[in-house]
């Protein structure tokens, strides 16, 4: 499968354009059944791999927070046996076994954790060369919704607009999207995270970028009592090519 880089350059929002999660807005929404963003149906489109819209996608993945199955903490098997194996494939190349064994445990990974980026952007390698182009679509479009529903959160230059997520592993994931390597995130506040960079990064404005600060909160509110934090491999988008979809 011919490698191309991956189209996620963080575009980082003006504050007042950002859409900060509005919970009391989310909650109201995702419960009402005559709702175009009632839960259940938002689920069931995205899970049947229909494309959605920016708004759609919003609500989808702020609105895992209030769900049952919602448990940031938990450990996620099927994620560390894929991150184990990982390490043989060979992307130029791969072995069509591999690539099934891939999309067996993406796919176990993601009823736990069902928008993790780095789990959609394996899909997407893995039906691309599979040779599957409408799941490959459909899974890009996937993560290019999520990646955008938390770019569009914040601006992440700062404690005070910070991204938004729901998973930690998802702040590392939007980082590395765009290129960049990461030091271990640190803890800053009881609901912000940074995510620092090795090397400074410089954006269109000039600025120059030290690390990106994500809102963990929703993690927070949901940590059982006596639970700690885990911090889950992840694998480098750079790493995988795919196409880009207009």
């Amino acid at each position: 499968m011919k490698r191309l880089l991956l189209a996620f350059m963080l575009i980082l929002p003006l504050i007042g354009s950002a859409k900060i999660p509005d919970e009391e807005d989310i909650k109201r929404k995702i419960l009402d059944p005559q709702s175009q963003f009632y839960y259940t149906n938002l689920m069931m489109r995205y899970n049947n791999l229909e494309k959605l819209s920016d708004e759609e996608y919003h609500y989808l993945y702020y609105g895992f927070a209030y769900q049952d199955r919602y448990k940031p903490t938990a450990s996620n098997p099927s994620a560390d046996e894929l991150y184990a194996r990982i390490p043989g494939l060979n992307t130029d190349d791969p072995d069509r076994q591999q690539i099934e064994q891939i999309i067996i445990y993406c796919n176990r990974a993601l009823e736990q954790d069902p928008f993790n980026p780095t789990m959609l952007n394996l899909l997407v390698f893995a039906y691309g060369a599979m040779g599957d182009k409408e799941k490959e679509k459909a899974y890009f479009y996937h993560m290019q919704g999520i990646m955008e529903t938390i770019k569009t959160s914040g601006d992440g230059r700062s404690e005070k607009y910070p991204m938004h997520i729901i998973m930690f592993s998802h702040a590392i994931d939007v980082v590395t999207s765009m290129g960049l390597e990461t030091r271990r995130p640190q803890i800053v506040s009881r609901t912000v995270e940074v995510v620092p960079l090795v090397s400074p990064h410089e954006v269109p404005d000039g600025k120059r970028i030290k690390g990106y600060y994500f809102d963990y909160s929703r993690i927070y509110r949901n940590k059982p009592e006596g639970a700690t934090f885990k911090r889950e491999r992840t694998w480098q988008f750079n790493n995988l090519g795919v196409k880009e979809y207009k």
